[in-house]
Protein backbone atom coordinates (compact mmCIF):
# COMPACT_ATOMS: atom_id res chain seq x y z
CA UNK A 1 0.00 0.00 0.00
CA UNK A 2 0.77 3.49 -0.76
CA UNK A 3 0.08 6.39 1.13
CA UNK A 4 -1.21 9.27 -0.68
CA UNK A 5 -1.03 12.06 1.93
CA UNK A 6 1.84 12.25 4.72
CA UNK A 7 0.93 13.39 8.95
CA UNK A 8 2.45 16.57 8.89
CA UNK A 9 1.60 17.36 12.77
CA UNK A 10 1.55 15.03 15.62
CA UNK A 11 -1.63 13.39 16.32
CA UNK A 12 -4.61 15.56 17.78
CA UNK A 13 -6.65 12.02 19.12
CA UNK A 14 -4.97 8.83 21.06
CA UNK A 15 -7.53 6.23 21.33
CA UNK A 16 -7.47 3.95 24.06
CA UNK A 17 -5.53 1.22 24.13
CA UNK A 18 -8.32 -1.00 23.41
CA UNK A 19 -9.96 0.69 20.93
CA UNK A 20 -6.40 1.39 19.12
CA UNK A 21 -5.91 -2.21 19.59
CA UNK A 22 -7.77 -3.93 15.93
CA UNK A 23 -6.50 -7.75 16.36
CA UNK A 24 -9.18 -6.93 19.34
CA UNK A 25 -11.36 -3.80 17.77
CA UNK A 26 -11.95 -5.72 14.44
CA UNK A 27 -12.76 -2.36 13.18
CA UNK A 28 -15.84 -2.59 14.80
CA UNK A 29 -17.00 1.02 14.26
CA UNK A 30 -15.20 1.30 9.89
CA UNK A 31 -15.29 -0.40 7.03
CA UNK A 32 -13.26 -3.60 7.62
CA UNK A 33 -9.67 -2.73 6.08
CA UNK A 34 -8.77 -4.94 2.67
CA UNK A 35 -5.86 -5.49 4.41
CA UNK A 36 -7.34 -7.12 7.53
CA UNK A 37 -9.41 -9.43 5.48
CA UNK A 38 -6.53 -11.85 5.21
CA UNK A 39 -9.13 -15.29 6.02
CA UNK A 40 -10.33 -17.51 2.76
CA UNK A 41 -14.20 -17.29 1.87
CA UNK A 42 -14.75 -20.41 3.07
CA UNK A 43 -12.74 -19.65 6.61
CA UNK A 44 -15.30 -16.98 7.10
CA UNK A 45 -18.10 -18.83 5.51
CA UNK A 46 -17.50 -21.94 8.13
CA UNK A 47 -16.76 -19.16 11.19
CA UNK A 48 -20.31 -17.25 9.89
CA UNK A 49 -22.24 -20.80 10.11
CA UNK A 50 -20.23 -21.86 13.50
CA UNK A 51 -22.67 -19.26 15.20
CA UNK A 52 -25.75 -21.00 13.90
CA UNK A 53 -24.84 -23.58 16.33
CA UNK A 54 -27.59 -22.28 19.19
CA UNK A 55 -30.43 -24.68 20.87
CA UNK A 56 -32.83 -22.01 20.72
CA UNK A 57 -33.91 -23.53 17.49
CA UNK A 58 -34.74 -26.21 19.64
CA UNK A 59 -37.00 -24.83 22.05
CA UNK A 60 -38.52 -22.62 19.09
CA UNK A 61 -39.71 -25.24 17.20
CA UNK A 62 -41.00 -27.22 20.11
CA UNK A 63 -42.60 -24.30 21.33
CA UNK A 64 -44.24 -23.46 17.82
CA UNK A 65 -45.42 -27.66 16.91
CA UNK A 66 -46.11 -27.99 20.64
CA UNK A 67 -48.50 -25.21 20.60
CA UNK A 68 -50.56 -25.20 17.51
CA UNK A 69 -49.42 -28.82 16.16
CA UNK A 70 -47.88 -30.64 13.43
CA UNK A 71 -49.42 -29.29 10.45
CA UNK A 72 -49.63 -25.34 11.03
CA UNK A 73 -46.32 -25.26 12.79
CA UNK A 74 -44.05 -26.78 10.69
CA UNK A 75 -45.47 -25.32 7.71
CA UNK A 76 -45.16 -21.92 10.00
CA UNK A 77 -41.56 -23.03 10.23
CA UNK A 78 -41.27 -23.43 6.62
CA UNK A 79 -42.88 -20.59 5.32
CA UNK A 80 -40.81 -18.33 7.78
CA UNK A 81 -37.32 -19.89 6.50
CA UNK A 82 -38.59 -18.73 2.41
CA UNK A 83 -38.79 -15.08 3.97
CA UNK A 84 -35.56 -15.34 5.75
CA UNK A 85 -33.76 -16.52 3.11
CA UNK A 86 -35.04 -14.21 0.33
CA UNK A 87 -34.56 -11.00 2.56
CA UNK A 88 -31.04 -12.41 3.33
CA UNK A 89 -29.67 -12.49 -0.10
CA UNK A 90 -29.10 -9.02 -0.81
CA UNK A 91 -28.23 -8.16 2.92
CA UNK A 92 -25.86 -10.75 2.78
CA UNK A 93 -24.01 -9.83 -0.12
CA UNK A 94 -23.87 -5.99 0.30
CA UNK A 95 -22.06 -6.34 3.67
CA UNK A 96 -19.47 -8.99 2.17
CA UNK A 97 -19.01 -6.75 -1.21
CA UNK A 98 -18.36 -3.24 0.50
CA UNK A 99 -16.88 -4.52 4.15
CA UNK A 100 -19.61 -3.13 6.06
CA UNK A 101 -21.16 -4.55 9.25
CA UNK A 102 -25.26 -4.20 9.72
CA UNK A 103 -25.18 -0.97 10.96
CA UNK A 104 -23.11 0.47 8.72
CA UNK A 105 -25.17 -0.78 5.95
CA UNK A 106 -28.38 0.51 7.42
CA UNK A 107 -27.15 4.09 7.39
CA UNK A 108 -26.76 4.51 3.92
CA UNK A 109 -30.03 1.97 2.89
CA UNK A 110 -32.16 4.58 3.55
CA UNK A 111 -31.89 5.33 7.36
CA UNK A 112 -29.30 7.83 7.44
CA UNK A 113 -26.71 8.84 9.94
CA UNK A 114 -28.77 9.03 13.54
CA UNK A 115 -31.53 7.19 11.87
CA UNK A 116 -29.88 3.63 12.09
CA UNK A 117 -29.20 4.48 15.89
CA UNK A 118 -32.71 2.82 16.37
CA UNK A 119 -31.84 0.02 14.62
CA UNK A 120 -28.18 -0.36 16.27
CA UNK A 121 -30.81 -1.11 19.38
CA UNK A 122 -33.13 -3.53 17.50
CA UNK A 123 -30.31 -5.13 16.76
CA UNK A 124 -28.48 -4.93 19.95
CA UNK A 125 -31.68 -6.22 21.61
CA UNK A 126 -31.74 -9.22 19.04
CA UNK A 127 -28.54 -10.55 20.62
CA UNK A 128 -28.97 -9.50 24.05
CA UNK A 129 -32.37 -11.78 24.17
CA UNK A 130 -31.05 -14.65 22.24
CA UNK A 131 -28.11 -14.50 24.57
CA UNK A 132 -30.02 -15.02 27.11
CA UNK A 133 -31.97 -17.74 26.09
CA UNK A 134 -29.32 -19.90 25.00
CA UNK A 135 -28.17 -18.82 28.17
CA UNK A 136 -30.35 -20.20 30.02
CA UNK A 137 -30.50 -23.41 27.89
CA UNK A 138 -26.62 -23.66 28.94
CA UNK A 139 -27.71 -23.26 32.79
CA UNK A 140 -30.19 -25.57 32.63
CA UNK A 141 -27.63 -28.31 31.11
CA UNK A 142 -25.60 -27.43 34.25
CA UNK A 143 -28.70 -27.91 36.36
CA UNK A 144 -29.63 -31.34 35.29
CA UNK A 145 -26.01 -32.90 34.88
CA UNK A 146 -23.92 -31.83 38.28
CA UNK A 147 -26.95 -30.16 39.48
CA UNK A 148 -25.97 -26.53 39.73
CA UNK A 149 -28.04 -23.95 40.94
CA UNK A 150 -30.16 -22.22 37.99
CA UNK A 151 -28.78 -18.88 39.17
CA UNK A 152 -25.27 -19.54 39.19
CA UNK A 153 -25.52 -21.69 35.92
CA UNK A 154 -26.57 -18.40 34.06
CA UNK A 155 -23.80 -16.46 35.49
CA UNK A 156 -21.18 -19.33 34.45
CA UNK A 157 -22.87 -19.46 31.05
CA UNK A 158 -21.96 -15.62 30.46
CA UNK A 159 -18.30 -15.39 32.15
CA UNK A 160 -17.93 -18.58 29.84
CA UNK A 161 -18.00 -17.03 26.76
CA UNK A 162 -16.61 -13.90 27.83
CA UNK A 163 -12.57 -15.15 26.33
CA UNK A 164 -13.39 -15.62 22.85
CA UNK A 165 -15.82 -12.12 22.11
CA UNK A 166 -13.39 -10.35 23.80
CA UNK A 167 -10.49 -11.68 21.64
CA UNK A 168 -12.38 -10.72 18.26
CA UNK A 169 -12.36 -12.48 15.02
CA UNK A 170 -9.21 -14.13 15.43
CA UNK A 171 -9.67 -15.95 18.56
CA UNK A 172 -13.43 -16.85 17.22
CA UNK A 173 -12.36 -17.89 13.96
CA UNK A 174 -10.27 -20.64 15.69
CA UNK A 175 -12.99 -21.67 18.24
CA UNK A 176 -15.45 -22.32 15.46
CA UNK A 177 -13.37 -24.59 13.49
CA UNK A 178 -12.02 -26.60 16.62
CA UNK A 179 -15.54 -27.41 18.01
CA UNK A 180 -17.44 -27.75 14.90
CA UNK A 181 -16.48 -31.69 14.51
CA UNK A 182 -17.77 -32.06 17.84
CA UNK A 183 -21.16 -30.08 17.56
CA UNK A 184 -21.74 -31.62 14.03
CA UNK A 185 -21.57 -35.13 15.22
CA UNK A 186 -23.74 -34.23 18.72
CA UNK A 187 -26.40 -32.49 16.72
CA UNK A 188 -27.07 -35.79 14.02
CA UNK A 189 -26.92 -38.46 16.45
CA UNK A 190 -30.17 -38.24 18.28
CA UNK A 191 -31.64 -38.05 15.35
CA UNK A 192 -29.95 -41.00 13.78
CA UNK A 193 -31.17 -42.79 17.02
CA UNK A 194 -34.56 -42.21 16.52
CA UNK A 195 -34.45 -42.99 13.20
CA UNK A 196 -33.25 -46.34 13.96
CA UNK A 197 -34.94 -47.52 17.20
CA UNK A 198 -38.09 -45.41 16.67
CA UNK A 199 -38.83 -45.32 13.09
CA UNK A 200 -42.74 -45.35 13.58
CA UNK A 201 -42.81 -42.27 15.90
CA UNK A 202 -42.60 -39.81 12.77
CA UNK A 203 -45.95 -40.48 11.83
CA UNK A 204 -47.28 -40.11 15.19
CA UNK A 205 -45.34 -36.41 14.94
CA UNK A 206 -46.89 -36.07 11.65
CA UNK A 207 -50.10 -36.42 13.25
CA UNK A 208 -49.84 -34.45 16.74
CA UNK A 209 -52.26 -32.18 17.00
CA UNK A 210 -50.59 -29.96 19.91
CA UNK A 211 -50.47 -30.16 23.63
CA UNK A 212 -54.57 -29.15 23.73
CA UNK A 213 -55.41 -31.38 20.88
CA UNK A 214 -56.91 -28.63 18.74
CA UNK A 215 -54.30 -28.72 16.30
CA UNK A 216 -54.81 -31.83 14.09
CA UNK A 217 -55.94 -29.40 11.23
CA UNK A 218 -54.34 -26.70 9.34
CA UNK A 219 -55.64 -23.05 10.93
CA UNK A 220 -54.44 -20.00 9.20
CA UNK A 221 -54.51 -18.25 12.49
CA UNK A 222 -51.79 -20.96 13.91
CA UNK A 223 -49.99 -20.93 11.40
CA UNK A 224 -49.56 -17.15 11.12
CA UNK A 225 -48.92 -16.78 14.80
CA UNK A 226 -46.36 -19.36 14.66
CA UNK A 227 -44.49 -18.21 11.52
CA UNK A 228 -44.36 -14.38 13.70
CA UNK A 229 -42.77 -16.49 16.10
CA UNK A 230 -39.95 -18.04 14.00
CA UNK A 231 -39.84 -15.20 11.94
CA UNK A 232 -37.71 -12.82 15.48
CA UNK A 233 -34.68 -15.13 14.08
CA UNK A 234 -34.64 -13.05 10.83
CA UNK A 235 -32.35 -10.43 12.39
CA UNK A 236 -30.03 -13.41 12.60
CA UNK A 237 -28.72 -11.91 9.36
CA UNK A 238 -27.03 -9.19 11.00
CA UNK A 239 -25.36 -11.63 12.95
CA UNK A 240 -24.07 -13.08 9.75
CA UNK A 241 -22.82 -10.24 8.18
CA UNK A 242 -20.77 -9.27 10.91
CA UNK A 243 -18.39 -11.90 9.67
CA UNK A 244 -19.55 -12.01 6.42
CA UNK A 245 -17.63 -8.24 5.85
CA UNK A 246 -14.26 -10.21 6.24
CA UNK A 247 -14.66 -11.86 2.91
CA UNK A 248 -11.76 -11.17 1.39
CA UNK A 249 -12.67 -9.16 -2.42
CA UNK A 250 -14.62 -10.71 -4.95
CA UNK A 251 -12.48 -12.00 -8.22
CA UNK A 252 -12.55 -13.53 -11.06
CA UNK A 253 -10.49 -16.30 -9.62
CA UNK A 254 -12.41 -16.62 -6.88
CA UNK A 255 -15.97 -15.53 -7.69
CA UNK A 256 -17.61 -18.96 -7.44
CA UNK A 257 -16.37 -19.67 -4.02
CA UNK A 258 -17.02 -16.47 -3.20
CA UNK A 259 -21.07 -16.29 -3.82
CA UNK A 260 -21.10 -19.83 -2.61
CA UNK A 261 -19.64 -18.22 1.03
CA UNK A 262 -22.13 -15.18 0.95
CA UNK A 263 -25.14 -17.90 0.28
CA UNK A 264 -24.42 -20.23 2.65
CA UNK A 265 -22.96 -18.24 5.50
CA UNK A 266 -25.44 -15.46 5.25
CA UNK A 267 -28.94 -16.73 3.86
CA UNK A 268 -28.38 -20.64 4.26
CA UNK A 269 -28.23 -20.73 7.50
CA UNK A 270 -31.69 -20.29 8.28
CA UNK A 271 -31.91 -23.79 5.98
CA UNK A 272 -30.24 -25.48 8.87
CA UNK A 273 -32.02 -23.55 11.08
CA UNK A 274 -35.27 -24.51 10.04
CA UNK A 275 -34.36 -28.19 9.93
CA UNK A 276 -33.27 -28.00 13.22
CA UNK A 277 -36.58 -26.08 14.58
CA UNK A 278 -38.31 -29.01 13.04
CA UNK A 279 -35.83 -31.49 14.79
CA UNK A 280 -36.07 -29.90 17.97
CA UNK A 281 -40.16 -30.27 17.83
CA UNK A 282 -39.73 -34.17 17.38
CA UNK A 283 -37.42 -34.80 20.55
CA UNK A 284 -39.76 -32.59 22.41
CA UNK A 285 -42.89 -34.36 21.08
CA UNK A 286 -40.84 -37.65 21.58
CA UNK A 287 -39.86 -36.90 25.31
CA UNK A 288 -43.39 -35.65 26.48
CA UNK A 289 -44.33 -38.52 28.51
CA UNK A 290 -41.22 -38.72 29.90
CA UNK A 291 -40.29 -35.43 31.20
CA UNK A 292 -43.42 -33.47 30.47
CA UNK A 293 -44.76 -30.73 28.87
CA UNK A 294 -42.30 -27.69 30.77
CA UNK A 295 -39.59 -29.56 30.57
CA UNK A 296 -39.83 -30.62 26.75
CA UNK A 297 -39.26 -27.34 26.13
CA UNK A 298 -35.88 -26.89 27.87
CA UNK A 299 -33.20 -28.67 24.91
CA UNK A 300 -31.38 -30.63 27.47
CA UNK A 301 -34.00 -33.22 28.99
CA UNK A 302 -35.36 -34.35 24.92
CA UNK A 303 -31.96 -34.26 23.67
CA UNK A 304 -30.80 -36.83 26.72
CA UNK A 305 -34.11 -39.05 26.01
CA UNK A 306 -32.89 -39.51 22.63
CA UNK A 307 -29.44 -40.62 22.97
CA UNK A 308 -30.17 -42.19 26.30
CA UNK A 309 -30.73 -45.63 24.89
CA UNK A 310 -27.71 -45.68 22.72
CA UNK A 311 -25.27 -43.98 25.19
CA UNK A 312 -26.35 -45.37 28.30
CA UNK A 313 -24.69 -44.06 31.57
CA UNK A 314 -22.38 -41.34 29.45
CA UNK A 315 -25.48 -39.63 27.94
CA UNK A 316 -25.99 -37.40 30.22
CA UNK A 317 -22.16 -36.66 30.04
CA UNK A 318 -22.52 -36.17 25.87
CA UNK A 319 -25.33 -34.39 26.27
CA UNK A 320 -24.14 -31.83 28.46
CA UNK A 321 -20.86 -31.01 26.75
CA UNK A 322 -23.29 -30.91 23.53
CA UNK A 323 -25.26 -28.34 25.08
CA UNK A 324 -22.16 -26.51 26.26
CA UNK A 325 -20.56 -26.27 23.29
CA UNK A 326 -23.25 -25.13 21.38
CA UNK A 327 -24.05 -22.56 23.45
CA UNK A 328 -20.35 -21.06 23.42
CA UNK A 329 -19.87 -21.20 19.72
CA UNK A 330 -23.92 -18.95 19.45
CA UNK A 331 -23.57 -16.49 22.54
CA UNK A 332 -19.64 -15.96 21.74
CA UNK A 333 -21.20 -14.66 18.49
CA UNK A 334 -24.15 -12.93 20.21
CA UNK A 335 -21.40 -11.24 22.76
CA UNK A 336 -19.20 -10.09 19.05
CA UNK A 337 -21.98 -9.08 17.74
CA UNK A 338 -23.95 -7.55 20.74
CA UNK A 339 -20.80 -5.28 21.53
CA UNK A 340 -20.88 -3.85 17.59
CA UNK A 341 -24.11 -2.86 17.93
CA UNK A 342 -23.94 -1.32 21.33
CA UNK A 343 -20.73 0.64 20.70
CA UNK A 344 -22.23 2.00 17.18
CA UNK A 345 -25.11 3.59 19.54
CA UNK A 346 -22.81 4.83 21.83
CA UNK A 347 -20.23 6.80 19.64
CA UNK A 348 -22.27 8.34 17.79
CA UNK A 349 -24.85 9.28 20.81
CA UNK A 350 -21.85 10.04 23.20
CA UNK A 351 -19.07 11.26 20.55
CA UNK A 352 -16.92 8.63 22.62
CA UNK A 353 -15.48 4.94 22.09
CA UNK A 354 -13.45 3.21 24.28
CA UNK A 355 -13.08 -0.09 22.72
CA UNK A 356 -15.33 -3.08 21.24
CA UNK A 357 -14.55 -4.71 24.18
CA UNK A 358 -16.08 -2.51 27.37
CA UNK A 359 -19.53 -3.12 24.86
CA UNK A 360 -19.30 -6.87 25.13
CA UNK A 361 -19.36 -6.74 28.97
CA UNK A 362 -22.75 -4.12 28.70
CA UNK A 363 -24.08 -7.15 26.33
CA UNK A 364 -23.47 -9.65 28.48
CA UNK A 365 -24.24 -7.87 31.85
CA UNK A 366 -27.76 -6.92 30.03
CA UNK A 367 -28.17 -10.37 29.58
CA UNK A 368 -27.38 -12.01 32.52
CA UNK A 369 -30.03 -9.95 33.75
CA UNK A 370 -32.76 -11.11 31.50
CA UNK A 371 -31.80 -14.40 32.23
CA UNK A 372 -31.80 -14.31 36.29
CA UNK A 373 -35.36 -12.47 35.60
CA UNK A 374 -36.90 -15.68 33.80
CA UNK A 375 -36.92 -14.71 30.09
CA UNK A 376 -37.02 -18.26 28.54
CA UNK A 377 -40.31 -18.83 30.06
CA UNK A 378 -41.44 -15.92 27.94
CA UNK A 379 -40.04 -17.06 24.94
CA UNK A 380 -43.63 -17.32 22.85
CA UNK A 381 -44.54 -13.66 23.96
CA UNK A 382 -40.64 -12.24 23.70
CA UNK A 383 -40.25 -13.21 20.36
CA UNK A 384 -43.67 -12.97 18.68
CA UNK A 385 -43.69 -8.61 19.81
CA UNK A 386 -39.88 -8.74 18.97
CA UNK A 387 -40.52 -9.75 15.21
CA UNK A 388 -42.67 -6.56 14.40
CA UNK A 389 -40.23 -4.42 15.12
CA UNK A 390 -37.14 -6.90 13.27
CA UNK A 391 -38.80 -7.59 9.76
CA UNK A 392 -39.85 -3.80 9.63
CA UNK A 393 -36.28 -2.73 9.71
CA UNK A 394 -34.93 -5.58 7.45
CA UNK A 395 -37.50 -4.96 4.78
CA UNK A 396 -37.31 -1.78 4.64
CA UNK A 397 -33.26 -2.31 3.82
CA UNK A 398 -33.60 -4.81 1.73
CA UNK A 399 -36.44 -2.45 -0.71
CA UNK A 400 -33.87 -0.02 -0.95
CA UNK A 401 -31.06 -2.66 -1.72
CA UNK A 402 -33.34 -4.78 -4.30
CA UNK A 403 -35.56 -1.94 -5.76
CA UNK A 404 -34.43 1.74 -4.84
CA UNK A 405 -30.94 1.18 -5.70
CA UNK A 406 -31.17 -0.56 -8.80
CA UNK A 407 -34.23 1.88 -10.33
CA UNK A 408 -31.92 4.83 -9.21
CA UNK A 409 -34.00 6.09 -6.51
CA UNK A 410 -31.24 5.91 -3.81
CA UNK A 411 -27.15 5.71 -4.80
CA UNK A 412 -26.32 3.10 -6.33
CA UNK A 413 -23.22 2.47 -3.95
CA UNK A 414 -23.80 2.32 0.60
CA UNK A 415 -22.46 5.54 1.90
CA UNK A 416 -22.38 5.12 5.80
CA UNK A 417 -19.60 8.28 7.11
CA UNK A 418 -21.04 10.94 8.98
CA UNK A 419 -19.66 13.81 6.64
CA UNK A 420 -22.15 12.79 3.28
CA UNK A 421 -25.25 11.50 5.50
CA UNK A 422 -28.37 13.74 6.26
CA UNK A 423 -28.94 12.52 10.27
CA UNK A 424 -32.77 11.36 9.27
CA UNK A 425 -33.39 9.89 5.80
CA UNK A 426 -37.05 9.62 5.59
CA UNK A 427 -37.02 6.78 3.46
CA UNK A 428 -35.83 3.63 5.01
CA UNK A 429 -36.68 4.63 8.70
CA UNK A 430 -40.24 7.06 7.87
CA UNK A 431 -41.09 3.03 6.41
CA UNK A 432 -39.60 1.19 9.52
CA UNK A 433 -41.33 3.76 11.86
CA UNK A 434 -44.84 3.36 10.17
CA UNK A 435 -44.18 -0.30 9.24
CA UNK A 436 -43.72 -1.00 12.93
CA UNK A 437 -46.51 0.74 14.29
CA UNK A 438 -48.91 -0.45 12.51
CA UNK A 439 -48.10 -4.16 13.44
CA UNK A 440 -47.64 -4.17 16.58
CA UNK A 441 -51.51 -2.30 16.64
CA UNK A 442 -52.20 -5.81 14.88
CA UNK A 443 -50.42 -7.82 16.56
CA UNK A 444 -52.08 -6.51 19.64
CA UNK A 445 -55.80 -7.15 18.03
CA UNK A 446 -56.12 -3.87 16.81
CA UNK A 447 -57.37 -5.13 12.82
CA UNK A 448 -58.75 -8.58 14.14
CA UNK A 449 -57.64 -11.71 14.71
CA UNK A 450 -55.84 -12.28 11.20
CA UNK A 451 -53.98 -9.36 10.94
CA UNK A 452 -53.09 -10.11 14.37
CA UNK A 453 -51.43 -13.41 13.57
CA UNK A 454 -50.02 -12.34 10.28
CA UNK A 455 -48.56 -9.23 12.26
CA UNK A 456 -45.19 -9.59 11.09
CA UNK A 457 -45.70 -10.09 7.28
CA UNK A 458 -47.97 -6.67 7.44
CA UNK A 459 -44.59 -5.16 8.59
CA UNK A 460 -42.93 -6.89 5.96
CA UNK A 461 -45.19 -5.09 2.92
CA UNK A 462 -45.96 -2.14 4.12
CA UNK A 463 -41.78 -1.70 4.91
CA UNK A 464 -41.08 -2.90 1.46
CA UNK A 465 -44.13 -0.91 -0.26
CA UNK A 466 -43.22 2.67 1.42
CA UNK A 467 -39.24 3.01 0.89
CA UNK A 468 -39.78 3.07 -3.51
CA UNK A 469 -42.79 5.47 -2.81
CA UNK A 470 -40.74 7.67 0.25
CA UNK A 471 -37.91 7.77 -2.43
CA UNK A 472 -40.03 8.60 -5.22
CA UNK A 473 -41.63 11.39 -2.86
CA UNK A 474 -38.27 12.49 -1.49
CA UNK A 475 -36.92 12.57 -4.89
CA UNK A 476 -34.29 10.81 -2.89
CA UNK A 477 -32.49 13.90 -1.50
CA UNK A 478 -32.21 12.68 1.80
CA UNK A 479 -29.76 9.80 1.08
CA UNK A 480 -26.37 12.07 0.66
CA UNK A 481 -25.97 15.14 2.41
CA UNK A 482 -23.39 15.94 -0.37
CA UNK A 483 -20.99 15.17 -3.05
CA UNK A 484 -18.69 11.97 -1.65
CA UNK A 485 -15.18 13.23 -3.24
CA UNK A 486 -13.19 10.68 -2.51
CA UNK A 487 -14.60 7.91 -4.22
CA UNK A 488 -12.50 4.78 -5.50
CA UNK A 489 -12.58 2.06 -8.42
CA UNK A 490 -11.19 -1.42 -7.67
CA UNK A 491 -7.73 -0.05 -8.70
CA UNK A 492 -7.85 2.58 -5.50
CA UNK A 493 -9.22 0.27 -2.90
CA UNK A 494 -5.96 -0.58 -1.30
CA UNK A 495 -4.83 3.31 -1.42
CA UNK A 496 -4.69 4.90 1.72
CA UNK A 497 -4.32 8.11 3.36
CA UNK A 498 -2.87 9.34 6.90
CA UNK A 499 -5.90 10.91 9.28
CA UNK A 500 -5.28 14.56 10.01
CA UNK A 501 -6.68 13.48 13.43
CA UNK A 502 -5.69 10.53 14.34
CA UNK A 503 -2.42 9.84 12.35
CA UNK A 504 -3.18 6.18 11.78
CA UNK A 505 -3.32 5.09 8.03
CA UNK A 506 -6.92 4.13 6.66
CA UNK A 507 -8.03 2.90 3.15
CA UNK A 508 -10.22 4.58 0.78
CA UNK A 509 -13.33 3.81 1.45
CA UNK A 510 -12.93 4.91 5.20
CA UNK A 511 -11.70 8.39 4.70
CA UNK A 512 -13.72 11.43 4.17
CA UNK A 513 -12.30 15.22 3.15
CA UNK A 514 -12.76 17.00 6.01
CA UNK A 515 -13.65 20.63 6.20
CA UNK A 516 -12.61 21.46 9.64
CA UNK A 517 -9.14 19.69 9.43
CA UNK A 518 -8.91 20.84 6.14
CA UNK A 519 -7.73 17.34 5.16
CA UNK A 520 -8.68 13.72 5.33
CA UNK A 521 -10.12 12.34 8.62
CA UNK A 522 -11.26 8.34 9.20
CA UNK A 523 -14.68 7.42 9.47
CA UNK A 524 -14.41 6.77 13.35
CA UNK A 525 -12.55 10.36 14.04
CA UNK A 526 -15.58 12.06 11.98
CA UNK A 527 -18.30 9.91 13.92
CA UNK A 528 -16.41 11.01 17.46
CA UNK A 529 -16.41 15.08 16.66
CA UNK A 530 -18.33 17.14 18.85
CA UNK A 531 -17.84 20.62 17.86
CA UNK A 532 -17.83 20.41 14.27
CA UNK A 533 -21.66 20.25 14.29
CA UNK A 534 -21.32 18.77 10.52
CA UNK A 535 -19.78 21.61 9.02
CA UNK A 536 -18.97 19.92 6.05
CA UNK A 537 -22.58 20.01 4.94
CA UNK A 538 -22.38 23.50 4.97
CA UNK A 539 -19.27 24.79 3.35
CA UNK A 540 -19.12 21.64 1.08
CA UNK A 541 -16.04 19.51 0.04
CA UNK A 542 -12.61 20.84 0.37
CA UNK A 543 -9.58 20.31 -1.78
CA UNK A 544 -7.60 17.40 -0.99
CA UNK A 545 -5.09 15.36 -2.45
CA UNK A 546 -7.00 11.93 -3.24
CA UNK A 547 -7.98 10.22 -5.81
CA UNK A 548 -10.97 11.43 -7.89
CA UNK A 549 -12.71 8.50 -9.57
CA UNK A 550 -16.09 7.13 -10.19
CA UNK A 551 -17.62 4.94 -7.35
CA UNK A 552 -18.33 1.52 -7.42
CA UNK A 553 -21.63 0.60 -8.59
CA UNK A 554 -23.61 -2.21 -6.87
Amino acid sequence: MTDTVEAAQPPKRSYAPLAANENREDYSLRFAAHSFRRWSPLVVAGTALGGIAYLADFAIGASIVLTYGFSSGVLAILAAAVVIFLTGIPIASACAKYGVDMDLLTRGAGFGYFGSTLTSLVYASFTVIFFSLEGSIMAQAFDLAIGLPLPVGYLLATLIVLPFALYGMGAVAKMQTWTQPVWIAGLILPFVIVAVREPERLGDFAAFAGLDGTGGTFSAISFGFGMGVALSLIGQIGEQADYLRFMPRKTNANRRVWWTAVIAAGPGWVILGAAKQIGGALLAFLALGAVGSTAALEPIAPYLEAVRPALGPVAMTFAAIFVVVSQIKINTTNAYSGSLSFANFFSRVLHKHPGRVWYVLVNCGIALALMEFGAFGLLNKILGFYSNVAIAWIGAVCADLVIAKPLGLSPRYVEFKRAYLHKINPVGFGAMMVASTLSIAAYFGAFGEYLAAFSPLLALVVAVVLVPVLALATKGKYYLARENTVRLTEADALATHMCAVCGDPYEVPDVADCVKQQGPICSLCCTLDAECHDLCQEVGPVSLPMPTVRATET
